[in-house]
């Protein structure tokens, strides 16, 4: 079987090595005559294989030691509850920067359940094509914590810098960044978050699992009444497991860590292959007469790169011809539209290469 370039934006592309090693552990796990999935959660193989993962998460982000890693079931839509049940017990404000759908749609979940929201920025009316920037945001007197996607998959805007705020009062505000699309694409500093979560079907690993990374001492911030299984303290306390957690994710998320420690040599070694990715693939649109991509420069997104057609008449062709070449998953979102190129992790080189060589061809032939 061959395999083709996979650029959906996710569920995405998994390493190549990841799933071949998960395919030949899939039916005897070390030797134990079972699957990782038919095994215990309380079990001391899977014990180890989460806190093996664990371990490695923190070695690739340098996790400081009071932070807490919590492997969460829900999406990371989930957490757009989860967020200010567990931030606004206290009293406050949550507030937001919105810049795109999912930073929306984080707004909008904190609203209908009844929570104390503040917009401290908003670039809708501006389409959206450019990051406030930090001197532009409203921070309100009663800041509880700030909430950002760090990176819209849909519209392919990507932050510059991580917002860094305080209060009138001078009290500094936790800041929540949704890095579902970037998270170990490179080096982050951690300790510039109160709270960092990120859906895995990017960068991570399969649907199903949700990294959640907590500062201790937000961890006491709840409101006094909420279901179990949304408290983060009660999830730091069991070790993410209050019931059974997603195994098998958790498993594949920890094969992804060790191969980005051990195949790619680290964070930094991954970004500069990114960067190498993304930068082929704008320069391909910008230097065409038949691409377009509107996004202010220094907030292009390297993951998720959409672009549209002069004609969007050729749209169906090209889609149609880019399958028939082995480039799958190029369609934009469906609000959208367009083309959409995601370049996670796990998309190689070789795909955005193949990519760019696809998309002069066809100019040359239809532009």
């Amino acid at each position: 079987m061959t395999r083709q370039y996979n650029f959906c934006a996710g569920p995405a592309a998994l390493p190549t090595a990841v799933l071949e090693r998960a395919r030949d552990e899939m039916l005897d796990y070390r030797g134990r005559g079972l699957s990782v999935m038919e095994m215990s959660h309380r079990s001391a193989d899977f014990t180890a294989i989460a806190e093996r993962a664990e371990a490695d998460l923190r070695e690739l982000l340098a996790v400081p030691d009071n932070y807490r890693v919590l492997f969460c079931q829900g999406g990371a839509t989930m957490q757009f509850s989860m967020l200010p049940m567990n931030l606004l017990g206290s009293g406050g404000r949550a507030n937001f920067i919105q810049t795109g759908i999912w930073s929306k749609k984080a707004l909008v979940e904190a609203q209908n359940l009844g929570m104390a929201c503040h917009v401290a920025a908003d670039t809708d009316a501006e389409g959206n094509l450019a990051v406030p920037r930090p001197d532009a945001l409203d921070i309100s007197d009663d800041a509880a914590y700030l909430h950002y996607a760090a990176n819209e998959t849909i519209g392919g805007l990507a932050f510059d810098y991580v917002p860094r705020t305080q209060r009138s009062d001078g009290a500094a505000v936790p800041v929540v960044g949704d890095l579902s699309s970037t998270i170990l694409s490179g080096p982050i500093d951690v300790s510039q978050f109160g709270i960092i979560y990120a859906g895995a079907q990017k960068n991570i690993g399969p649907a199903g699992l949700t990294l959640v990374i907590v500062r201790d001492d937000l961890l006491d911030q709840a409101q006094a009444v909420m279901p179990g299984l949304f408290s983060y303290r009660a999830m730091a306390s069991a070790g993410s497991m209050v019931n059974t957690p997603p195994t098998y994710a958790w498993y594949l998320a920890g094969l992804v860590f060790e191969w980005l420690k051990n195949d790619i040599g680290g964070l930094a070694a991954m970004s500069a292959i990114n960067q190498r990715k993304a930068d082929k693939l704008y320069t391909a649109i910008d230097d065409s007469g038949l691409y377009a991509n509107p996004v202010a420069s220094h907030n292009r997104s390297r993951m998720n790169v959409p672009f549209t057609l002069a004609d969007a008449r050729l749209d169906g062709e090209f889609l149609r011809e880019a399958g028939d070449a082995g480039l799958l998953n190029l369609k934009g979102h469906r609000s959208v539209g367009g083309m959409r190129a995601s370049l996670y992790n796990a998309v190689p080189e070789a795909a955005v290469d193949a990519l760019t060589a696809f998309m002069a061809d066809f100019e040359q032939r239809k532009g």
